[in-house]
């Protein structure tokens, strides 16, 4: 999907990320575990899952990592980049209940000629419950490419 593309200039500290609403299912994860070769039984069996005191089958950690990638390149639009992402998982989440990716701006900063802006971005449950944390930063386009 195109993404309306945003610009250094437009962005200010505290500002809020749009956020990233994902629906994800059992079929997602058994995909996710192919391309990945993630085949741990806790996010396909949901027996094995249950056997080993989780609530039932759970995302994969890296798919939540992909989620908040989604969010930030998103964010930078066409001609920004993703230049750092980092997460920590805080809690479990699982198929078929929705997640929200969300963050907000926290500094935005030139350096060597690049325009920079770091953000704290999070993954939130249904119940508003923040179950993945990290940080990203994005290296955005100038309306003034000279600066």
């Amino acid at each position: 999907m195109a993404h309306k593309q945003r610009y250094f200039e437009d962005v200010e500290v505290g500002q809020e990320i749009p956020p990233l609403e994902k629906h994800p299912t059992t079929q997602q994860l058994v995909k996710y575990a192919g391309a990945s070769g993630d085949f741990y039984q806790i996010h396909y069996d949901k027996d094995f899952a249950i056997k080993n005191n989780l609530p039932g089958v759970i995302l994969h950690g890296a798919l939540k990592n992909a989620f908040l990638g989604q969010l930030m390149t998103d964010f930078a639009g066409e001609r920004g980049w993703l230049r750092k992402l980092s997460v920590q998982y805080r809690g479990m989440d699982q198929p078929g209940s929705p997640v929200v990716c969300k963050g907000k701006v926290v500094k935005k900063y030139s350096e060597d000629g690049r325009h920079l802006v770091d953000c704290e971005i999070w993954l939130e449950n249904a119940k508003g419950e923040k179950t993945t944390l990290g940080s990203a930063t994005v290296m955005l386009p100038s309306r003034h490419p000279e600066d």
